[in-house]
């Protein structure tokens, strides 16, 4: 099983990222897939949430408006497009897939937002 991120980098405030999580080693298009980001001294917290079929998403408050997620279940990828981003969205961000109790992670990707 492999999840792993792509696309991360130091970007401007106000500008963009897209994210990438290519899947390998399990059914994709079952499972769930989140997105989470874990900011130096701070707890890793879910930024959103996308069902098997893709038809339900979900985001934290904080994101809502400049960040979609969405996915392509013939190539095993999901993806986090990021738009007007602001410093405090600098994390590291982490691709999730679930499954009833069977959860697997990426290893990450760095998102700096800095001028």
């Amino acid at each position: 099983v492999q999840l792993v991120e792509s696309g991360g980098g130091l970007v401007q405030p106000g500008g963009s990222l897209r994210l990438s999580c290519a899947a390998s080693g399990f059914s994709f298009s079952t499972y769930a897939m989140s997105w989470y980001r874990q900011a130096p001294g701070k707890e890793r917290e879910l930024v959103a949430h996308i069902s098997p079929a893709g038809g339900i998403t979900n985001y934290v408050d904080s994101v809502k408006g400049r960040f979609t997620i969405s996915r392509d279940n013939a190539k095993n990828t999901v993806y986090l497009q990021m738009n007007s981003l602001k410093p405090e969205d600098t994390a590291v961000y982490y691709c999730k897939a679930t499954w009833n109790w069977v959860q697997y992670w990426g290893q990450g990707t760095q998102v700096t937002v800095s001028s």
